[in-house]
C-alpha cells in the first residue's frame, strides 16, 4: 500500500510539473504586447512610425503592421520569426503616404502580433488616423513692418488651424509665437530681434507654422529695415581699474589665480562673457505665453546715460589691443546706491551674481520680452517672484565688470539683446506694438 500511495503521489507530481511546465512555454495563454512610440493620430506625406512588439514567453512568431483606406490594405511591415525565443522586437518603418496613394481623409492603422505557443496567442491593435496633405495657411494681419537694426518687431497673424509650432525665423534663429487673442479672435503674436547688421533683405523674415501632420507653411513677412549707424570708441585698461577689478574674478574663478591681470580680463572679456549669455539666454527661455507688462517701460530716474546700446568697444592695454566687444544694454548712472525700479510689471527669472554684470536680475514681462539689470550692489527680490511697475528691485552699484557705480539696463528677446530706447518711448510702444496686436481680420 506505501509502495502504491508513493507511486500515485510521484505520478501526480510528474502531471503537476508537466501541466506547469506545457503552460509557462508550448501551452502559453498570455498574449503579446504591441506598444505605439509615438502619437500616429495624424499621418503627413512623410511619417515616421515607431511599433515594439513583445512576448514575455515563448516569444514572437510574427508581426504586421497594415494601412488601410477605402477598403485597401496596404502591408507596411510583415516579419515572421521561425525560431522562437525573440520576445522584443522594434519596428521603424518610413510611412511614404504619396507614394502608398493616400490622400487627405481617415484611414486605419492596424497592427498585429502572434506569439510562438500552440494556441498562436495573437494581439491586434486598431488605430483611426488621419491623413493629412494640406498645410496651415498663414494669414498677416500686419501689412508693413518698420524695424530697427539691433530693433524688436512684434507681428501678429492668423492660422487655419492650431498647429504645435510656429513663430518667426529670422535667418536660423526661430522666435516662437503664441497663442492670443486678436480683435476677439483667435490668433498668434511672435516678438523677434533683427540683428544690429541687419540690411534689407539680409537675414531673411518669415513666418513658419508646421502643423500636426508635419506640413509646414513658410511665408515672407513685409518689412522695412530702417538705416542704422552705432558708436565705436576705444577704452584704455589702467593699471589701476585691473588692480581693482581682477581679483573679484580671480576669487570666484579658480583657473584665474596665478594669472597676471591683463590674463584674467582677457578670459573674462571672452570665455565668462560667452557663458553669461548663455546663461540668460537659459533664464529668457522660460516665458510666461501671456503679455504681463502695461505701458511704457520706466528709466532709472534722474539718470545720465553712460554708454548706449551697440556701442562697440575696442579694449587697449599699453597701447595694443586687447579684445572688443559690443555693448548690449544702456549703462544709466545716478547717485551712489540709487534705487532700483522694475521697468515693468513680470516674473523674475533671475537674481544672483552673473559674471561680468555682478549682482544681477532679469525679469520676464511675458511672450519672450525680458529686462536685465547689472552691475547692482544690492537684490531686493527673489526668483520667481511677481514684481510690479516701478517696484524696487535692488539698488545701483558697480559689481561685475564696472569702472564706477550705474546700472547696465537691457532688453532681451528670447535671449537675444534690443535697443532698450524703443521700450521707452511710448510713440514707438504705440506704432509697433500696440496697434498690431489690436489689428482686425
Amino acid at each position: 500500500m506505501k509502495r502504491k500511495f508513493w507511486y500515485i503521489v510521484w505520478c501526480a507530481v510528474l502531471l503537476a510539473g508537466g501541466g506547469v511546465w506545457f503552460f509557462l512555454t508550448v501551452g502559453e495563454s498570455g498574449t503579446p504586447i504591441v506598444e505605439i512610440g509615438a502619437d500616429v493620430a495624424v499621418i503627413g506625406r512623410q511619417k515616421a512610425l515607431n511599433v515594439t512588439f513583445t512576448d514575455a514567453g515563448r516569444g514572437l512568431r510574427h508581426t504586421e503592421i497594415v494601412i488601410t483606406q477605402e477598403n485597401r490594405p496596404q502591408v507596411l511591415s510583415s516579419v515572421d520569426y521561425p525560431e522562437a525565443g525573440v520576445r522584443s522586437k522594434a519596428v521603424s518603418i518610413a510611412v511614404d503616404a504619396s507614394a502608398l496613394k493616400l490622400h487627405d481623409g481617415p484611414a486605419t492603422l492596424t497592427l498585429t502580433a502572434v506569439d510562438h505557443s500552440l494556441w498562436s496567442n495573437r494581439t491586434t491593435v486598431v488605430r483611426p488616423v488621419q491623413i493629412d496633405f494640406l498645410p496651415p495657411q498663414i494669414f498677416q494681419l500686419n501689412t508693413q513692418n518698420h524695424i530697427n537694426p539691433g530693433g524688436t518687431c512684434v507681428v501678429a497673424y492668423r492660422l487655419s488651424e492650431t498647429v504645435p509650432r510656429t513663430g518667426v525665423l529670422v535667418g536660423d534663429l526661430f522666435y516662437p509665437g503664441y497663442p492670443v487673442t486678436l480683435a476677439g479672435k483667435p490668433g498668434y503674436a511672435a516678438y523677434f530681434a533683427l540683428p544690429m547688421d541687419a540690411t534689407p533683405g539680409n537675414p531673411q523674415i518669415r513666418i513658419l507654422a508646421q502643423d500636426q501632420a508635419g506640413n509646414e507653411t513658410v511665408n515672407g513677412i513685409p518689412s522695412l529695415i530702417m538705416k542704422r549707424k552705432f558708436r565705436s570708441d576705444k577704452m584704455v585698461l589702467s593699471d589701476g581699474f585691473l588692480g581693482q577689478k581682477m581679483p573679484e574674478f580671480q576669487a570666484a574663478i579658480p583657473e584665474l589665480r596665478g594669472k597676471t591681470p591683463i590674463e584674467t580680463f582677457i578670459h573674462v572679456n571672452t570665455v565668462l562673457r560667452d557663458d553669461n549669455l548663455k546663461t540668460i539666454q537659459s533664464a529668457c527661455l522660460k516665458s510666461e505665453p501671456r503679455q504681463l507688462w502695461q505701458d511704457t517701460f520706466l528709466r532709472m530716474k534722474n539718470a545720465a546715460p553712460m554708454a548706449l546700446f551697440g556701442d562697440h568697444r575696442t579694449y587697449v592695454y599699453n597701447g595694443k589691443p586687447v579684445g572688443e566687444s559690443i555693448h548690449a544694454g544702456v549703462d544709466l548712472a545716478s547717485l551712489v546706491h540709487a534705487p532700483i525700479e522694475a521697468a515693468n510689471g513680470g516674473i523674475v527669472r533671475f537674481a544672483g551674481l552673473l559674471g561680468i554684470y555682478g549682482s544681477a536680475v532679469i525679469i520676464d514681462h511675458g511672450l519672450g520680452l525680458s529686462t536685465l539689470y547689472g552691475h547692482m550692489s544690492g537684490i531686493q527680490v527673489k526668483t520667481d517672484q511677481t514684481v510690479k511697475r516701478g517696484e524696487v528691485i535692488g539698488l545701483s552699484g558697480a559689481t561685475g565688470l564696472a569702472g564706477g557705480d550705474h546700472l547696465h539696463f537691457g532688453v532681451a528677446i528670447h535671449g537675444q539683446f534690443v535697443d532698450p530706447r524703443e521700450w521707452w518711448d511710448p510713440h514707438w510702444i504705440a506704432d509697433n506694438v500696440t496697434k498690431k496686436l489690436e489689428a482686425g481680420s
